[in-house]
């Protein structure tokens, strides 16, 4: 099933990509580089177009040779419908710039219709600071809130070529592997047409000549997709029905979506300690650091998401510790992991200073050789 899942949503999507980067050359749908751009040529900016065409159509597909039960139908309906909402919302930010307000006024009605409607929420805490069951309102607010963190973390990091993608793939991945573990069809489903819709878009993003950028039509609707799987999980690894159940799955949560979150929460202290709003755009992303220090795009986005991966390992290695003993370990592997760019800047600076004290004392020493002899009276 996830091979078929997979191969059919690639197979698609690298039909679509193509008429959409023509679509954008002859409309001029591209991206201007601007002073903080990574990128130096126009480039089209609708890639989550064809991701969402791709993920929609084929899910639909296999929902009808499925045969999905009434709620998983539900389910799929109200998906589409909030992800129908922020693609457009994301399309109309990148053709037409929208204000960071109405953003997150849209993200706050795609997150509460999916909650209200399928009633998915974080009911748990397993115990993090104390905490277990949630009551309903409190429970319906944090989960519009993770919602609305990691769209707009994962936002953010959409800043080089197959970093956005890279990372969806692989929280995807773990995800899939894990609902087709626990007989979960949809969820396995949803995850792994996913990862083939973000395949074909990796092929175009990656490539010199048919370049597409995924743009906040798809970073927006990617990342609620994402958190959807995120929730989905720590609900039904609670449930009598996970025979492959993870404990402390709010650790192992926060690490498959580590990178997103830690490099947001950097940023935006790094802003708001300099003055500056913590929404105003940089060059400050860890990525950015990496491609300082020599590394190309496709190199930075693989040390990133392998970095993440093994994060993901080490969580789930350190599954059976208590629960805020393995949060310590993984954040404090998290950030040494992700922080290494600006570990080495730190490092080359030393070794800088260093030599530049030893050329002054060379220089000292051989002035102080090419004096002249004095005799002795």
């Amino acid at each position: 099933m996830a091979i078929f899942a997979i191969v059919g949503a690639y197979v698609f999507s690298i039909r679509v990509y193509p008429t959409l980067i023509y679509l954008s050359h002859q409309k001029n749908l591209m991206a201007e580089p601007v002073e903080r751009s990574s990128h130096t040529q126009k480039t089209p900016t609708i890639g989550g177009v064809g991701i969402f065409i791709s993920f929609s159509l084929v899910l639909i597909g296999f929902g009808i040779f499925a045969d999905f039960p009434k709620e998983d139908l539900i389910q799929l309906i109200t998906i589409l419908g909030a992800s129908i909402l922020l693609l457009f919302l994301g399309l109309k930010d990148d053709l037409l710039v929208m204000s960071p307000k109405k953003k997150f006024i849209g993200q706050l009605i795609a997150s509460l219709l999916v909650i209200l409607a399928t009633d998915v929420r974080i009911v748990s805490m397993e115990g993090i600071l104390g905490l277990y069951t949630l009551p309903y309102l409190v429970s319906v607010g944090f989960t519009l809130f993770v919602f609305v963190l990691i769209i707009n973390a994962y936002n953010l990091i959409d800043g080089i070529d197959g970093l956005a993608g890279g990372i969806a793939v692989m929280v995807s991945g773990f995800f899939g592997i894990y609902f087709m573990l626990n007989d979960q069809l949809f969820m396995a489903l949803l995850s792994f047409v996913l990862i083939g819709a973000l395949c074909g878009f990796l092929e175009h993003n990656l490539s010199k000549e048919q370049k597409l950028f995924m743009g906040d039509s798809g970073s927006l609707f990617t990342g609620f997709l994402l958190a959807y799987l995120i929730i989905e999980f720590l609900n039904f690894n609670l449930t009598s029905e996970s025979v492959y159940r993870l404990e402390n799955a709010p650790i192992i949560a926060l690490a498959v979506i580590s990178y997103p979150l830690f490099d947001t929460l950097r940023v935006f202290t790094v802003r708001m300690r300099q003055g500056r709003s913590p929404f105003s755009a940089d060059k400050n992303h860890i990525h950015h650091r990496w491609l300082v220090k020599g590394l190309s795009h496709r190199a930075a986005s693989f040390v990133i998401v392998l970095s993440s991966i093994l994060v993901v390992i080490i969580s789930v290695m350190l599954k059976s510790l208590n629960i805020h003993m393995q949060l310590l370990l993984c954040v404090g592997f998290g950030v040494l992991g992700f922080l290494v760019p600006f570990i080495l800047s730190i490092k080359h600076a030393e070794i800088l200073k260093t030599n530049e004290y030893k050329v002054q004392d060379s220089y000292r020493n051989k002035e102080k050789n090419s004096a002249p002899f004095k005799p002795i009276d």
